[in-house]
């Protein structure tokens, strides 16, 4: 058996998508997301990553959900569920979150139970302080081969760079 790089499936490429599920800029995002999927299929790996703003005060719950999601296995389904309902969110809390994960067939009472004995708190932690770490400040941010983007600000122009890096990853994936 030949272990030439032709032979070798290609590593797929990974984008950090460091966002928060109670702001509406990352709900914006998520075409961006969806186009990203469609354009790339399985040669990228899409993570959601976890920047909780204290300016939102469910953002951090709802993390913690998202991570219940991901683990009863439709994490990307939920995050693109909560951020539809960003506004029911700001209105009803915690509840809003338990009521998504319900509505997409997820174990509800595992949900609410998650949220109460904070089983996914240190991935949370670890994400913000992480994204603190190498300079994200809002959401949504992406990194792409080491490359931080901030669509906090404005994304305009942002899918076009995260394809143009993904791009030049794969080329050079491809020819190594």
């Amino acid at each position: 058996m030949s272990d030439s790089p032709a032979d070798r499936p290609a590593r797929p490429v990974v984008i950090d998508v460091w966002c928060e599920l109670q702001c509406p800029d990352c709900r914006t995002a998520l075409d961006d997301v969806r186009a990203l999927r469609a354009r790339y299929g399985d040669r990228v790996e899409l993570r959601l990553r976890h920047f909780p703003l204290e300016k939102h005060k469910h953002s951090f719950a709802a993390a913690q959900a998202a991570e219940e999601a991901f683990e009863q296995g439709k994490g990307w389904p939920y995050v693109e569920a909560a951020l539809a309902g960003v506004e029911d969110l700001d209105r009803k809390g915690e509840a809003h979150l338990v009521d998504t994960a319900r509505e997409l067939g997820l174990d509800a009472e595992e949900f609410d139970t998650a949220l109460i004995d904070g089983r996914h708190i240190l991935i949370v932690d670890a994400d913000q302080a992480e994204g603190k770490a190498i300079g994200v400040t809002g959401t949504p941010t992406y990194v792409v081969g080491g490359e931080r983007l901030d669509g906090g600000k404005s994304q305009e122009g942002l899918r076009e760079r995260v394809e143009e890096i993904t791009d030049r990853l794969l080329a050079a994936d491809a020819s190594s």
